[in-house]
C-alpha cells in the first residue's frame, strides 16, 4: 500500500489504449480518432477483429503479454503486464514497470456483456449464466477507474465524443477522468448486483441489492418543485409502462406513470374483457363483460366525475368504436395491449392524449415492492394472492346467491388496488362506489355510499380489513346492499355479524385482508 497517496489532477496524454467491448457502438470511429492521434491500440477477440476489418492497426493482448488466451478464453487479460500497465502510479512505480517490461496503458475502453440478457433466454440455466460472468472486463474497468490520476476509462459509447474532443487538444482533464471513473464503478456495481440477485434464492435476503438504469428525465416529480426521473430494471423487456410504445401525446409525468402503472396492475387481474379507470392512484371505475364498448361505458359511468382527467386501461385491443367514445371526454392516458389502426387515427384528434401500447400481457407475476424510509428501505412481496370461492365463509343466516359471490370476487380484485382504508361497492361486475384512503372505516363506508347513490341497491360491499365496530353496518342498513364481504378477525366479529342478521344482509369472511398503503 502507498502511504498518504496524492492523486495526480493534471491533464494526461494518451499514448496507449486497451479496447475490449461487447457493445461496439462507435468503437471503430473512436479507434480511428485515436490512431490519427498516434495512440497505440491493444485489443482482444471480437473487438480486435472489428478494428482490423476497418483497416486499423491493432496489437492483440496475447501478443503484448506473450501469453496466449487459454481455457476457452477464460484467461486473456488477467496478466501483470495488463493490470500493472493500468494500475501503476506513473510517479512512483516506474522502476517496477521497467524491471518487469510493463508499458503504461493510459486509456481503457471496455463494457460488459449484459448478464441480464443471458438469464432472460429461454435456454438459460445456472451453467450458462455462470459461463457468461465476465471476470477480466470488470478487473480492467475497476483498475482503470481506481487509477483515475493517470488513466481514463470509458464504459459508455456516449462518452467517446468527450474523449476524442479533449484529445484533439492533446490531453484529457482530471474532471473528465473523475466523472468517467464514477460511471465505470457504477457499471461494474450494476453488473455484480444483477448476478447477485440471480444467484440468491430469497428476495428478502440479509443483503438486499437493487440496481436500475435511467429510463427518462421528467419535467418534475409529484409537484413542480421536485426533480424526478424514471429508472428501469436492466434488460427487462416485459410488457409494462416503461416499455410501452407511446403513439402520441405529451411526455409522461411522474404522476402519469404512477397512475398508469396502477391501472395496468388492476386490469391485469381479469381474464374477461375489462376496463379500469384510475384517478390519483385509485380505481374509480372498473367493469368486465363481453363487449368492450359496453365495458368501457359502464366503467367510465361508474364515477364519471372522478374519471375526468383519469387513466383508462383495457386488457383487450382498443377498437375504433371505443376510441370514438373516449374522445368525447377528457382523459390523460389510454393504455391497452394493442390498438386498431382506425382507433389510433381517431385518437390523433386529441393531440395531448397519451396513447400507450403495452403489448400482450397476462396476470401479474411475483415481484419485490420497495419503498424508501429515512435511513433505509421497506421491502415486501407484491400482493398477488388470488381470492377464490374456497376462501369464502358465510357467517350470517342469510346466504349469498351465486351471482352475489361472483360479484364479491370481482370486487376484491379491484379493492386491493385502492388505498386503505378502503370500501368498495359493486354490482353486476361493475364498481358502483369507492371510499378509499380514509382515516376511519366508517368514513370510507359513507364515502362509498355517497359515490354510489341509488345504484348501491342490490350491490356487494367489500372492506379491505375487518370492521372494528358495527357502526359501518348500521350505516348501510337502509341502502338495500345485499352482501358484505370482509376479512373477519375482530374481537367484535359477532357484534358485526349480529348487525347483518338484524338487517337481513349476508356476510362473507375472506380470511385475508388487502391493505394498500
Amino acid at each position: 500500500m502507498i502511504n498518504n497517496p496524492k492523486i495526480n489532477q493534471t491533464p494526461i496524454k494518451i499514448k496507449r489504449a486497451l479496447i475490449s467491448v461487447f457493445d461496439k457502438t462507435g468503437v471503430v470511429e473512436l479507434a480511428q480518432s485515436l490512431h490519427k492521434l498516434g495512440v497505440e491500440i491493444l485489443s482482444t477477440g471480437g473487438t480486435a477483429k472489428a478494428l482490423r476489418d476497418a483497416d486499423l492497426p491493432v496489437i492483440d493482448v496475447s501478443d503484448y503479454t506473450k501469453f496466449p488466451e487459454i481455457m476457452d478464453g477464460r484467461v486473456k487479460t488477467i496478466n501483470p503486464l495488463v493490470e500493472g500497465g493500468i494500475l501503476g502510479l506513473r510517479d512512483k512505480h516506474s522502476d517496477d514497470a521497467n524491471a518487469n517490461n510493463i508499458q503504461w496503458i493510459d486509456l481503457v475502453i471496455c463494457n460488459l456483456y449484459p448478464f441480464s440478457e443471458t438469464i432472460s433466454r429461454e435456454d438459460s440455466d445456472l451453467a450458462l449464466a455462470l459461463e457468461n460472468v465476465d471476470i477480466g472486463g470488470p478487473t480492467m474497468i475497476r483498475s482503470a477507474a481506481k487509477n483515475v490520476g493517470w488513466v481514463c476509462v470509458a464504459v459508455d459509447p456516449a462518452d467517446y465524443g468527450t474523449i476524442t474532443d479533449e484529445l484533439k487538444s492533446g490531453e484529457i482533464s482530471f474532471d473528465t477522468r473523475q466523472k468517467l471513473s464514477a460511471k465505470a464503478f457504477g457499471h461494474t456495481a450494476q453488473y455484480d448486483t444483477i448476478i447477485h440477485n440471480y444467484l440468491k434464492d430469497d428476495n428478502l435476503s440479509d443483503d438486499l441489492s437493487i440496481t436500475f438504469e435511467k429510463h427518462s428525465e421528467m419535467r418534475y416529480g409529484e409537484n413542480p418543485h421536485q426533480s424526478a426521473a424514471s429508472y428501469k430494471i436492466p434488460g427487462n423487456n416485459e410488457p409494462n409502462i416503461l416499455n410501452a410504445t407511446i403513439h402520441q401525446g405529451k411526455q409522461l409525468s411522474y404522476n402519469n406513470i404512477m397512475d398508469a402503472d396502477g391501472a395496468l396492475a388492476c386490469v391485469r387481474e381479469f381474464d374477461d374483457p375489462a376496463c379500469v379507470v384510475v384517478k390519483h392512484a385509485n380505481p374509480c371505475g372498473v367493469a368486465t363483460g363481453d363487449n368492450l364498448l359496453g365495458v368501457y361505458n359502464r366503467a367510465f359511468n361508474a364515477d364519471s366525475l372522478s374519471a375526468f382527467g383519469g387513466i383508462i386501461a383495457f386488457n383487450r385491443t382498443c377498437t375504433k368504436d371505443v376510441a370514438e367514445a373516449i374522445t368525447s371526454v377528457f382523459v390523460e392516458i389510454v393504455l391497452a395491449p394493442s390498438f386498431e389502426p382506425e382507433a389510433l387515427d381517431i385518437f390523433k384528434k386529441k393531440k395531448n392524449l397519451r396513447v400507450l401500447e403495452i403489448g400482450e400481457f397476462s396476470k401479474r407475476t411475483p415481484k419485490l415492492e420497495v419503498r424508501n424510509v429515512d435511513g433505509g428501505l421497506l421491502a415486501q412481496d407484491a400482493d398477488n394472492k388470488t381470492l377464490t370461492l374456497g376462501h369464502l365463509k358465510t357467517v350470517t343466516k342469510v346466504q349469498p346467491s351465486e351471482a352475489d359471490i361472483e360479484t364479491a370476487l370481482f370486487t376484491w380484485k379491484v379493492l386491493r388496488h385502492a388505498k386503505s382504508n378502503g370500501i368498495l361497492i359493486a354490482k353486476d361486475n361493475t364498481t358502483v362506489g369507492l371510499g378509499a384512503g380514509q382515516v376511519s372505516r366508517v368514513d370510507a363506508v359513507h364515502m362509498a355510499l355517497r359515490k354510489g347513490g341509488e345504484n348501491v341497491k342490490g350491490g356487494v360491499l367489500a372492506s379491505d380489513a375487518f370492521f372494528p365496530f358495527r357502526d359501518s353496518i348500521d350505516a348501510i342498513k337502509d341502502s338495500e346492499i345485499k352482501v358484505v364481504m370482509q376479512p373477519g378477525g375482530s374481537i367484535r366479529d359477532q357484534e358485526v355479524i349480529d348487525a347483518c342478521d338484524e338487517y337481513g344482509i349476508a356476510m362473507l369472511f375472506t380470511g385475508m385482508r388487502c391493505f394498500k398503503h
